[in-house]
Formats: C-alpha cells, sequence, structure tokens
C-alpha cells in the first residue's frame, strides 16, 4: 500500500513537470486521465521550481549584469524552462478570440499551428510588458528587496490557477486536445492543490524574512488579484469558445504571471 501510493505520488510528481516545463524528468510516466488528475495537485510545486529559478537568476544578476541585458537574459531563463509552451497557448487564443469569428471558427483557428497576427502582437505586447517590470526591478535592486519571493509567488498561483480553470469550467471541446485529457480532474484536486499552494506561499514569505502579517498581508493581496484576473478571463474566454481549451489555461497562465508580477512592482515601490 505504501509503495502504491510512493509510486502515484511520483507520478504524479513527475508528469506534471513532464507537461509544464523542460526540466528533464527521465522516467517514462504514463499520461493516464487519472495520473494528469492527480498531477494538477502539483502544479504550485512546478510554479515553485520555475520561479525559484527564475528569481534566483534575477538575484544574481542584479549584483554583476547591466538592468536591461539581465533583463533579457532572465526573461529567456523564464520561457525556456516552460519551452514557451503558455507563450504558445497565449498566441493561439488569441488569434483564435481576437478573429471575431463564429465559435466553431474560432476553435478551428486555435487548432492551426500557423501564428497570425493577433498571436505575434500577443506575444510581442507580453514580453515587452515582462521585459520592463523586469528591467525595473534590476535596476532598483528589487531582487535584494523583496522581488525574487514575489516573482516566485506569482508563478505559483498562476498555476493554481490553472488547476482552477480546469476543475471548474467545461471544456471547450469534448474528448478532443490537450484540455480534454484533464476531464477527469474534480473539486478535490482543486482541494488539494489550494491546501499546498497556500503552505508554499506561507513557507516562501516566512524563509524570506517576512514577518506573519506581511505574509498574510501578501497571501491575501495576491490571491485576490490571482482571483479577479482569472475570473474576468475564465469568464470571458468561456463566453467566447464555450469553454476552456489547453491553449486558454496557458494565455492565463502568461497573462496571470505578468499582471501579479506587475503588483509586486508597485508593491515595492509603495
Amino acid at each position: 500500500m505504501a509503495m502504491r501510493a510512493l509510486t502515484s505520488f511520483l507520478q504524479a510528481v513527475g508528469s506534471a513537470f513532464q507537461l509544464l516545463t523542460r526540466i528533464p524528468i527521465p522516467v517514462n510516466i504514463p499520461f493516464t486521465p487519472q495520473v494528469l488528475a492527480r498531477s494538477t495537485i502539483y502544479y504550485p510545486i512546478v510554479g515553485l521550481v520555475i520561479g525559484g529559478i527564475t528569481a534566483s537568476a534575477g538575484w544574481l544578476l542584479e549584483s554583476y549584469v547591466p538592468s536591461m541585458p539581465a533583463a533579457v537574459m532572465l526573461l529567456l531563463l523564464w520561457v525556456a524552462l516552460s519551452g514557451a509552451l503558455h507563450v504558445d497557448g497565449l498566441m493561439d487564443t488569441a488569434d483564435g478570440v481576437l478573429s471575431h469569428r463564429s465559435r466553431e471558427r474560432m476553435l478551428e483557428i486555435m487548432k492551426d499551428s500557423r501564428v497570425g497576427a493577433m498571436g505575434v502582437i500577443a506575444a510581442a505586447g507580453l514580453f515587452l510588458f515582462k521585459f520592463a517590470i523586469l528591467s525595473e526591478l534590476l535596476q532598483t535592486g528589487g531582487f535584494h528587496n523583496g522581488a525574487a519571493p514575489l516573482l516566485t509567488a506569482a508563478c505559483i498561483w498562476s498555476r493554481m490557477w490553472m488547476v482552477a480553470a480546469i476543475a471548474i469550467w467545461p471544456q471547450a471541446r469534448k474528448n478532443e486536445g490537450m484540455g480534454s485529457m484533464f476531464a477527469s480532474v474534480k473539486p478535490k484536486h482543486l482541494l488539494f492543490g489550494t491546501i499546498l499552494h497556500l503552505a508554499l506561499l506561507l513557507a516562501l514569505f516566512k524563509l524570506s524574512g517576512f514577518s506573519w502579517a506581511v505574509s498574510g498581508l501578501l497571501i491575501g493581496g495576491g490571491a485576490a488579484v490571482m482571483l479577479v484576473t482569472g475570473l474576468i478571463l475564465a469568464v470571458w474566454l468561456s463566453r467566447k469558445l464555450g469553454g476552456l481549451t489547453g491553449d486558454t489555461y496557458g494565455a492565463m497562465n502568461e497573462v496571470l504571471e505578468c499582471v501579479l508580477l506587475f503588483a509586486a512592482m508597485m508593491w515595492l515601490g509603495s
């Protein structure tokens, strides 16, 4: 029983990293609906690792590299860790939703591997916005003054919202596409993922030297930003498409990272 539970845990964690990152996990994991459903519980851990690596790099670059080149290097690392998976989802979503066609045509456009004008504009805007924020943080010494844990937290929150979107909103394509692979995700997976992400955030902020009061404030404020932004995006996209897809999960992740990072910059500046 204990061995079975350990195997189930390792498969779930491993599949989360294999699906959402380019971090090498050299084992063969069956991507069954049950394994994928359990893997969503551990998406916040994926966010912790991606955010932690990116934030650590920012902390190091801040001391030795001018802010603008450092921001480019940091942005490239951030994208590389996920293999640009979520950026691809953002571009496909922008091409489809911003085409203002029928629902069926939007979904067809999103399936097309070619990138259109709206996708290019969305990706360019995303990269420019992230670059500007990272450059500002690096120039003002932000990574040595609280930005590192806040960037890490942004990656945790954004992936936690992906779990919520998978569990709450219906699939736009029934039995088709990457999103349909997560049809077995239930509210219990969202509950366990929420508990895990709160524990990770509390540990992160406390280890970073924040007081209990500030840690609580940051968790509450970040959760509010995540919920408001995530709800607006999920409701809008679901109304447009009749549900959500794998591309929209990635798109929401990218937008949430930007909004949360912007909020962190403004909070540190104040």
